[in-house]
């Protein structure tokens, strides 16, 4: 198999165009269509409305070299023509996204050396070399279009019904709306995004379409809000019936994939009782008002318990780094899960539990937070020529084998039997009704409905007190934040079902910070690292790396503090008024 050249090639070589648009989901549709539905907006005189069915087929190789390389490439018939479109995956700056894009005709197959000759093309097979394309995803859009014009611009206003689908499956599907600059400045979508802004009835969107069905077909927990209710995780599934059960394999069905060798560490079978486990566990906790508050606790921990063991094959064999990423999620919440409903249990019953679950969760999260910093060295890289990238070879060379020597770590773990006892003890504990809860009074508050609203409030409590802070916050407080964050949106989403459907956007609010810390946080680690190994290897390092290191860690450094700049409008959606009277009408529920 031959490496692409040049990755990506100069813009020169393309001659892309850049497309400027604003991207936002649709949280309020209600809100959002009483401004679309005016004649007018924002001093923008619209025309008709147009509808249309749009069907994207998105590509890759096997090993994603087109997403390393930092586009995606998206296949679209337009009547009796079939185009390939070619876009970046640059970051956005809040709503606004800018990304160069280049389009050409296509065959009627995914072989681009038989389709007619173009700039994509080239540009699409200097990045795959000899590899083959295949479908990863499908993108369904139900677009309502519109221009809107003023005397010095005009923009294209598109509400789209998104539905994702893998493998003939569909996976979830979530409301979107776009505003695609057509003429003029960026002043005029800075016009238009204050009126979009001022219905409520958005949240600015950190993704394309394609970073969100990607995010939605590897099973990832931070999909877009949209119709879609999501899984106990926040991942948007479709429908399932009562009776639905977790699978074996993961939960979204990705696209055939060609055949590996034999895992280099198989799974040892699990136990009968872990066995029956699997089979009985739903797509949700099925937690009610009326659950004493001990078993409430016992139901959550089942089930992610479930999760954490279903993932784990895929843990041991290293093929996807989403099944470790899932696994570590799942300790996470069952750590959290003891935090919240410890106290109904015997004290040597939640220092057991807590302490094998932070014994796994410490070597899981070794190899996760190298396979982050990993994934955001290799993003970095695909914007870089070759040259650049050779000379930041030392730095992802040295980081991988970090994560190589993490991972021999955890799979000794999972191979011991200490790991194999602390599950099966586990399993027995969920299993059993009753086992290890500290009995309560006549008069004892024991139910959910009378001890989860206090517990609640205590969380949001503990994440408001960073307002009083937060402007001159360093970025030690604001992962404090963070975890205070990570706290309050697991104790919403324990309870989630008792507190009905305004748990939804509560949650989506409270992980939107949560993202936007953990992007800080994962900038700032970067940056320390690279440090680091500057002061560590400068020896041994040519100038040429020396000084590609040294541009690597000023970019993250420069990302820390956009982020940092732009975290207030996703704070002030948490600490809001709005926000605190949907939490009170979801607790009154209960």
């Amino acid at each position: 198999m031959s490496a692409p050249d040049a990755l990506p090639p100069s813009v020169d070589a393309v001659r892309p165009s850049i497309e400027v648009e604003l991207k936002y989901d649709v949280t309020d549709r209600a809100a959002l269509d009483r401004l679309l539905a005016a004649g007018d907006v924002a001093g923008f005189s619209g025309g008709e409305w147009r509808e249309a069915l749009v069907e994207d087929r998105y590509v890759d190789t096997a090993d994603r070299a087109v997403e390393r390389a930092g586009y995606a490439a998206r296949i679209r018939v337009r009547g009796d023509r079939t185009v390939v479109g070619l876009k970046s995956l640059t970051p956005p700056d809040g709503a606004l996204h800018r990304r160069e894009e280049i389009e050409a005709p296509a065959g009627d197959g995914l072989d681009p050396r038989s389709w007619p000759e173009s700039d994509a093309r080239d540009l699409l097979l200097r990045m795959i070399g000899d590899r083959s394309l295949g479908e990863r995803f499908l993108v369904r859009q139900r677009r309502r279009v519109r221009e809107v014009t003023a005397p010095d611009g005009a923009a294209e206003l598109s509400a789209d019904e998104v539905e994702i689908l893998s493998g003939g499956r569909r996976l979830g599907g979530y409301a979107a709306l776009e505003v695609e600059l057509r003429q003029g400045g960026e002043a005029i979508l800075g016009r238009l995004a204050g009126a979009i802004e001022r219905t409520g009835g958005v949240r600015p969107s950190a993704k394309s379409k394609f970073e969100a069905a990607r995010d939605l077909a590897e099973g990832r927990n931070d999909a877009p809000a949209g119709e879609d209710q999501p899984a106990g995780d926040g991942r948007a599934v479709p429908p399932a019936g009562p009776s639905a059960q977790i699978p074996r394999e993961a939960a979204a069905v990705a696209p055939a994939a060609p055949e590996h060798p034999a895992p280099e560490h198989p799974a040892r079978p699990l136990s009968e009782a872990a066995e029956q486990l699997l089979r009985s566990v739903g797509r949700s906790p099925g937690v009610t008002a009326d659950d004493a508050f001990a078993e409430a606790g016992r139901k959550v921990l089942r089930f992610h318990l479930a999760r954490m063991l279903v993932t784990e094959p895929g843990t041991r064999s290293g093929e996807d780094p989403e099944d470790l990423h899932k696994m570590r999620v799942a300790t996470r919440r069952m750590r959290a899960a003891w935090r919240v409903f410890g106290d109904g249990f015997r004290r040597g019953r939640v220092r057991r539990s807590v302490g094998g679950l932070r014994t796994l969760a410490g070597d899981l999260g070794a190899v996760r937070d190298l396979d982050v910093l990993i994934d955001g060295l290799d993003a970095y890289l695909g914007r870089l020529g070759p040259t650049e990238r050779v000379a930041l070879q030392p730095l992802a060379d040295a980081w991988r084998a970090e994560r190589d020597r993490a991972r021999t770590t955890l799979v000794r773990y999972l191979d011991s039997g200490a790991y194999r006892r602390f599950v099966d003890e586990h399993v027995a504990f969920v299993e059993a009704t009753g086992r290890d809860a500290i009995p309560a009074g006549p008069t004892d508050p024991r139910r959910v409905r009378d001890t989860a609203p206090s517990r609640l409030w205590t969380a949001y409590e503990g994440v408001r007190a960073y307002d009083a802070v937060l402007r001159w916050a360093d970025l030690a407080t604001l992962h404090q934040l963070r975890i205070a964050g990570k706290r309050l949106r697991y104790a919403m989403e324990f309870f989630r079902e008792p507190l009905g459907p305004e748990a939804g956007m509560l949650i989506e609010r409270v992980t939107a910070l949560q993202d936007h810390l953990g992007l800080l946080h994962d900038a700032d680690v970067a940056a320390g690292l690279a440090r680091a190994f500057l002061v560590e290897r400068s020896a041994l390092l040519t100038p040429a790396s020396i000084d590609a290191v040294g541009r690597y860690l000023s970019d993250r450094e420069r990302e820390s503090v956009r982020l940092r700049r732009t975290l207030g409008p996703t704070w002030r959606r948490v600490t809001s008024i709005e926000f605190r009277r949907a939490l009170g009408r979801a607790v009154a529920r209960l």
